[in-house]
């Protein structure tokens, strides 16, 4: 019985070791480069180079449009790169709106890897370049983000609030999305990164509008909406939508509800 337990034991413990140890590989899923110019993804593109607070220079993809009403950072979810967001781009632009297209540290060739100590760091650097490098005003700048981008620029708009926040299928914090997939697991004590967007936009009085799929299967509805009631927002339900349908990355309930917080 003793060496059984003790079995059992090792077991365990190897399997949360494991878990605690490579967690941000669960976490974070980057693709790397290289990338093309940001012009073949979208004429008039310039490649930037974004300046952490920490040394590293991230590249990121900026398109300006002339007499904008309004430019938007975007801050994209945990997998893939910018080049996935160039549809987002190419409708906004083509609504009047510049964008902003970050990578964070670790994701589209750039240096680094990402933690969440990284990441807000990384999206401080976006706003950087845009209010003293690109001249854009602070009352002219929306702040979209995509799942885990949520967290990012939910956090960003408690210290520089935008003129508008938009969240799509954000978590309440990450450790009940994990909770959630793997309930058997004490997520809240094993995780290092925490992204508790609730309490970040429940302290700011940002306009926000969260849009979600009503099948969302990695994000519950139930925590988007949560989120919502917690930052008094706007609600856009995409029915029969899943968390990585394309109607979600860039269809025109996103597209709209980004549109609709620009200053007029």
């Amino acid at each position: 019985m003793l060496l059984w337990l003790a079995v059992v034991v090792t077991i365990v413990a190897v399997v949360f070791g494991g878990l605690f140890a490579f967690q941000r590989k669960l976490i974070y899923l980057p693709e790397g480069g290289p990338l093309p110019p940001a012009a073949d993804a979208l004429p008039g593109g310039r490649d930037v180079t974004l300046h952490t607070s920490d040394g590293l220079r991230l590249g990121a993809w900026y398109f300006p449009v002339d007499d904008a009403r309004a430019t938007v950072l975007v801050a994209p979810g945990n997998a893939g790169n910018r080049a996935l967001r160039a549809p987002l781009a190419r409708a906004l632009t083509a609504r009047g709106l510049s964008v902003l297209l970050l990578d964070y540290r670790g994701y589209g060739g750039n240096p680094g890897s990402p933690t969440e100590e990284g990441l807000l760091r990384d999206v401080r650097a976006a706003r950087e370049f845009l209010v003293h490098r690109a001249g854009v005003p602070q009352r002219n700048l929306l702040y979209a983000g995509e799942s885990l981008g949520c967290a990012v620029v939910a956090e960003l708009a408690t210290h520089h609030p935008p003129a508008g926040l938009v969240l799509r299928s954000p978590f309440t914090e990450l450790a009940a999305v994990a909770q959630r997939h793997y309930p058997f697991l004490p997520a809240r004590l094993l995780l290092w990164d925490r992204f508790p967007v609730v309490n970040h936009v429940s302290g700011t009085n940002t306009p926000t509008t969260v849009v979600y799929g009503t099948e969302d299967g990695i994000v519950p509805p139930e925590q988007s909406l949560a989120v919502a009631r917690a930052g008094n927002a706007r609600t856009v339900a995409v029915e029969g939508a899943g968390h990585n349908d394309a109607v979600l990355l860039d269809g025109t309930a996103f597209v709209d509800a980004i549109v609709d917080r620009a200053p007029r």
